[in-house]
């Protein structure tokens, strides 16, 4: 079953309960126990085996310990307690007061979670988390449905950071690209400099991007988000009421403090993104010989360790500052309790989808993904668009941006190195490109999850009410490759992809205009 057509049957069966269900927790099980079965031919004691093996290698492996993935739970829980310490003290709502006195319109209002998703190129899971803390208690005030601050998080984290040199992603692919050059015995690029020239082909980041802020302006509400914005808006309903209870915690009005200020809420929050940023250039620069520049610094840094550092330093704070506020009434195990409980909706589902990565990548299904493109015969000319196109389709089967990096990028390079060498750079450019639109599709993608964690967003809702908006996206990138073939000019197919997103919403404004 490994690495051929079956290989796909785990992923496509997860899709589709996840689309007819929407039943996350049950899709991903599903998907997970199928899986297992395809892989020891249905024998159901090795089966078992292997889904105990993949269960607990999230925590623990032959080599020791998986700190990595308990740092980035613990983050989560730390996060939580985070929140709820800020509610519970009065901070996110002295911070709404402030917000609505200076954000003048519901428009203003969708435009900072926009705005924040650039500036914090860091990292996508930081930016995923970071965003919905300072954004929220804005699109609260002004009924921006959870679904739609989600989707304005996911759209800005991954696509930003993959074209920012200076962040994890970035620091990544390039040293991705080094070790393909090197192989491939290519002295045409240097690393860095290969990455800063593949910018430019990256239609879909630009396209998401651009998107983002025609949605903020234009309020363009497409598909279910469309149900999603009028609920929010004629109820003040942000959350279906339906999945609320997953959510929100049912006793934060009772304890929260209507004496807190704005500082409540900035200070844990400054805190979080200062001790993260400097524990990320900490860990980095202490796996580097000798001097190193900041570049070396986020190559090499330990992302999940230096979240965990700047939760548990932010958790301090909070927790400080509540107890000063609050003198004998705190009540710390409320607190503890709530902002953990917060979190384990998404911590459940995180375990299902690394459970179920783990699973797709013992199947091989990127591997049978990986084969088609090198068996195909075609135009050279639109290398790019079929990568782009298989790179999405992988990302959205296997969950995974940085894993689709991992195998297409040499696959890129070994194809366009053997045709011409100015395929190159277009072609690894475009399986970037492809990943990210993957990922926004995806249900398991960790940073959809992340993302919908830090909306406060139910995880289905955030899928399904941005798929439309990345298929629009896909679309306009899709004719930028298209004109990319044809003219060989990368400005011209950049001008294309941009034109097509706004005649795209600008069809959609006119079609909401007919429906009212």
């Amino acid at each position: 079953m490994e690495g051929t057509i079956y290989s796909l049957i785990p992923a496509i069966l997860m899709l589709i309960l996840v689309l007819f269900t929407r039943k996350i927790l049950l899709s991903l099980g599903t998907g997970i126990i199928v899986g297992a079965l395809l892989i020891h031919d249905f024998r159901i004691g090795k089966s078992l085996e292997q889904i105990w093996l993949v269960f607990r290698d999230i925590f623990y492996t032959e080599d020791g310990i998986n700190t990595g993935n308990i740092y980035l739970l613990t983050f989560l829980l730390f996060l939580g307690i985070m929140t709820v310490f800020m509610t519970a003290s009065g901070g996110s709502k002295a911070f709404g007061d402030w917000a609505i006195k200076k954000v003048k319109t519901r428009r203003d209002a969708q435009l900072i979670p926009a705005f924040l998703g650039v500036i914090i190129f860091i990292d996508d899971y930081f930016n995923s988390l970071a965003v919905g803390q300072v954004a929220r208690p804005i699109t609260d005030r002004y009924k921006i449905s959870r679904a739609k601050l989600a989707y304005f998080i996911d759209s800005t984290s991954a696509p930003v950071t993959v074209i920012t040199p200076i962040s994890s992603w970035g620091a990544y692919i390039i040293g991705t690209l080094g070790s393909i050059f090197v192989a491939a015995e290519v002295t045409e690029f240097q690393p860095l400099e290969a990455f800063v020239k593949m910018i430019p082909y990256n239609f879909y980041a630009f396209a998401a991007l651009l998107l983002v802020f025609l949605v903020a302006i234009f309020n363009v509400n497409i598909g279910s988000m469309r149900t999603h914005e009028n609920r929010a808006m004629e109820t003040g309903e942000v959350l279906d009421p339906n999945k609320k209870s997953t959510q929100a915690l049912s006793n934060e009005d009772t304890l929260m403090n209507a004496n807190g200020k704005v500082r409540h809420l900035l200070i844990p929050i400054l805190v979080l993104v200062i001790a993260t940023v400097a524990s990320m250039l900490i860990t980095g620069r202490m796996e580097v010989e000798g001097d190193a520049s900041v570049l070396q610094m986020f190559e090499n840094t330990n992302v999940n360790l230096s979240l965990f550092i700047g939760g548990l330093l932010a958790v301090v704070i909070s927790l400080v500052m509540y107890v000063i506020l609050q003198g004998e009434k705190t009540k710390l195990s409320t607190i503890f309790g709530n902002g953990i409980q917060s979190m384990l909706p998404a911590i459940y589902i995180l375990i299902l989808a690394w459970m179920i990565g783990a699973i797709i990548e013992i199947i091989d299904t990127g591997g049978y993904l990986a084969s088609l493109v090198e068996d195909l015969s075609f135009n050279m000319n639109y290398l790019a668009l079929l990568l782009f196109i298989l790179a999405g389709f992988m990302a959205l089967a296997t969950g995974t941006s940085w894993g689709t990096f991992a195998i297409m990028l040499p696959i890129a390079a070994q194809i366009a190195i053997v045709y011409d060498i100015d395929l190159v750079i277009p072609a690894m450019s475009a399986v970037l490109a492809g990943s990210v639109f993957g990922d926004h599709c995806s249900p398991i993608s960790d940073t959809s999850i992340l993302s919908s964690t830090g909306a406060g967003s139910d995880h289905i809702d955030h899928v399904m009410t941005q798929l439309p908006y990345a298929f629009i996206c896909a679309f306009a990138a899709c004719i930028g490759y298209v004109v990319l073939a044809i003219s060989g000019q990368v400005s011209l197919a950049f001008g294309a992809t941009i034109i097509a997103i706004i005649l795209l919403v600008l069809l959609l404004l006119f079609i909401e205009k007919k429906r009212k």
